[in-house]
């Protein structure tokens, strides 16, 4: 089977990898590589002190950058089930898989309020 993304990238380590979280990490990773060049180009088009000409072409280079190297394609997924909703940040876990955790004791301090 062909490899479907462009760039080689190291499979992530978690617990269940699945084709989203597959994207994610390719979309990870691109937006790491190009984040310098994006940042310096919307710094060029969003300042007014600067020729119409030269802000012009930075954007124009800035809409022909792949949208993978955005930063608001990158998605918060769960490392355990590769679910994209309802993940708590800290834990990098949503919320099923949190409960899971606390009710078997993985999570130290945290346990269920009602029992």
């Amino acid at each position: 089977m062909p490899f479907r993304f462009p760039v080689k990238f190291d499979i992530p380590k978690h617990a269940y990898v699945n084709a989203r979280v597959l994207r994610d990490q390719f979309k990870r990773i691109q937006y790491a590589d190009n984040e310098v060049t994006r940042n310096a180009l919307r710094y060029l088009a969003r300042n007014t002190e600067l020729p119409a000409k030269v802000r012009l072409e930075a954007q124009l280079q800035l809409t022909s950058m792949p949208k993978y190297t955005s930063y608001s394609q990158i998605k918060n997924r769960c490392v355990a089930t590769g679910h994209a909703r309802s993940v708590i940040s800290d834990f990098k876990l949503n919320r099923t898989a949190f409960r899971e955790r606390a009710r078997a004791g993985l999570i130290p301090g945290v346990t269920k309020a009602s029992w």
